[in-house]
């Protein structure tokens, strides 16, 4: 399994476009900082979106699996960053969730805790690789 997006820089900006599929999104620096102009996520926002997004994924999978049927779902993630260069060095997610038939949500909770792939590859960490193409 694998997945891949490509990004090429928005033309009159210093921006990227980022798609996968026909899904996009828009990548920059917040404006005043490097030529950002804030049309986009930056990369902490990124990396926040990906705890919560895929914690929110896991949320539906998990109670398909366990055949219980969510409605709300409320998911905060701040990044911690530190240094030069700056790194993410924590992340707090704090979880919300309603089961349609008002039944603790603790178990969907717990058990999305324990399959999310975001979550379990940050805190194990993974070899990334940086190739040029030229």
């Amino acid at each position: 399994m694998k997945a891949t997006v490509e990004l090429r820089n928005i033309a009159g900006t210093q921006a990227a476009l980022g798609w996968a599929g026909s899904h996009t999104l828009v990548v920059d620096r917040p404006e005043g900082r490097a030529g950002g102009m804030g049309l986009g996520f930056n990369g902490a926002q990124l990396l926040a979106l990906t705890i919560g997004g895929c914690f929110c994924n896991d949320l539906r999978y998990v109670a398909a699996e366990m055949n219980v049927e969510l409605g709300r779902i409320e998911i905060g993630v701040t990044v911690e960053l530190e240094g030069d260069p700056l790194l993410a060095t924590s992340a707090t997610m704090t979880v919300s969730c309603e089961t349609m038939d008002g039944s603790d949500s603790r178990q969907v909770i717990e058990k999305a805790k324990v399959s999310c792939m975001a979550t379990n590859s940050l805190r194990r960490g993974f070899p990334i690789s940086v190739l040029s193409r030229d």
